[in-house]
């Protein structure tokens, strides 16, 4: 008897649970029968090897917790005794601390594939809002985290973070009453970060990690030319330019997962601190709510945003007044409609509100709009390709400037403050959003080069 095309035909215990659960039918879906591009480069490693590191820190995270005390008289010392006395303690830890730094290297390189390869484009725009939502709750995950060491920087930067939200008009002081659970960072605090850390924000994060996977493997898989190879299909309904996952990109990742680890592993074991930027020496200091450390920053790979609020000062807190100003009166020369009106007003009322509260709201809503901007990119970009490959060369300049401003903010960050560097800040945070509000402009611009119509692959 033929069988429909959702069943499998399976014996022995694996027919015994798929008659029970779609095991096999999973397999295939997701894996063994999942078409993708045969064109995947260097580029296409970073979301398998972002999933190794997830996988990595929940591992290490459980077997940190059995000896971790979340608790301000004991947070400190535990980590130590994990360090000296846990057989092997010293590795978990150094595991866990490393790969945090390299779940955001892996990270950020996945998203400079997907916006260079245009990944974010239709019909994938859920599979990047998922994506930065996984970047906000890893950046979450990471700042609750932080705290538990209970050392100098972890107090003292998680003080600083958490009284930012203070500067938000009206609910600002009871807000960040309400984070800290108490009027400074204390026992009451670190309970809180502890179960945000351990249970709820993995949890939100598996879920959105499981949703990007699904909602990829149900429009399919972007590649380097920016072509839709499902347009495309034999007799049997398979992708002509795609191939399975398994085994060709299973091999494929294991070896990128191979240089990754042989990398991880040269960290770990030689320079677990990288200088001070994955562990701080002021975070071998137990915390002293008494002494403020002499330079106060977040790890690196919050240090961009970090110089961006940092730079939100009283001067350029007027530079954006007029910003705004000046792209009110565009939307009232251009914008057509109910927007003709309804804009300029917006931007008059932003501007009158700016005025009447302090810069330091205002470097608030500069590092949170930064990150919020990469959700609207689906929609910003309006070239009439995805892939850079075929974009005008002042597309690749521009895309170039934004990652060199990016960069240089990071390193900004990490600095101590001066009227130069805050000036450069200053700079590179125009840069950075002038390539966000004027993508809808220059990106349909130039002369774009014609894309293929199947994908250009070498066989090795």
């Amino acid at each position: 008897m033929a069988l429909a095309d959702n069943e499998v035909e399976t014996t022995g215990l694996v027919g015994w649970i798929d008659r029970r659960f779609p095991l096999t039918s999973t397999w295939k879906k997701h894996v063994s029968e999942y078409y993708a591009p045969k064109n995947f480069n260097f580029w296409y490693f970073f979301g398998s090897l972002a999933l190794l590191v997830l996988v990595l820190q929940i591992v290490t995270g459980i077997f940190l917790v059995m000896n971790y005390k979340p608790d301000a008289t004991l947070a400190f010392a535990s980590v130590e005794y994990i360090m000296r006395e846990v057989p092997w303690g010293w590795l978990i830890r150094y595991l866990h601390s490393t790969g945090a730094s390299m779940f955001f290297v892996v990270v950020y390189l996945h998203m400079f594939r997907g916006l260079i390869y245009g990944s974010y484009r239709k019909p994938r725009e859920l599979v990047w809002i998922f994506g930065c939502a996984i970047f906000l709750c890893l950046m979450a995950e990471a700042f609750f985290g932080y705290l538990l060491p209970w050392g100098q920087m972890s107090f003292w930067g998680a003080q600083v973070i958490v009284n930012l939200f203070s500067a938000i008009p009206f609910i600002g002081p009871d807000l960040s009453l309400w984070i800290r659970g108490d009027y400074v960072v204390s026992d009451v605090t670190l309970n809180r970060f502890f179960a945000f850390h351990v249970i709820a924000i993995p949890l939100v994060l598996i879920g959105l990690v499981v949703a990007h996977l699904v909602a990829l493997h149900e429009v399919g898989s972007n590649n380097p030319d920016g072509i839709e190879i499902k347009a495309k299909k034999d007799a049997n309904g398979i992708p002509i330019d795609g191939i399975p996952f398994h085994p060709y990109y299973s091999v494929h990742d294991f070896m990128g997962v191979c240089v990754f680890l042989f990398i991880f592993a040269a960290i770990v074991f030689f320079a677990p601190e990288m200088g001070g930027y994955f562990l701080e020496a002021n975070n071998f200091v137990p915390a002293n709510p008494l002494q403020t450390p002499p330079e106060i920053a977040p790890v690196w790979y919050f240090t961009a945003f970090y110089a961006m609020l940092r730079a939100t000062t009283d001067p350029f807190k007027i530079v954006l007044m007029v910003v705004i100003g000046l792209l009110g009166v565009f939307a009232l020369l251009r914008a057509r409609g109910k927007w003709r009106l309804g804009l300029p007003v917006l931007a008059i009322a932003v501007i009158v509100f700016m005025a009447l509260t302090e810069s330091k709201f205002w470097g608030v809503v500069v590092m949170g709009t930064a990150v919020v901007s990469l959700f609207f990119l689906p929609w910003l970009d309006r070239s009439p390709v995805k892939s850079i490959r075929y974009r005008p060369l002042f597309h690749k300049v521009f895309y170039g400037i934004f990652v060199f401003a990016f960069l240089l903010l990071g390193y900004l960050g990490t600095r101590p403050p001066s009227p130069a560097a805050t000036l450069i800040a200053q700079i590179c945070a125009l840069v950075y959003f002038a390539f966000f509000l004027g993508m809808p402009f220059w990106t349909p611009r130039g002369r774009f080069k014609q894309p293929p119509e199947r994908v250009r692959f070498k066989s090795h």
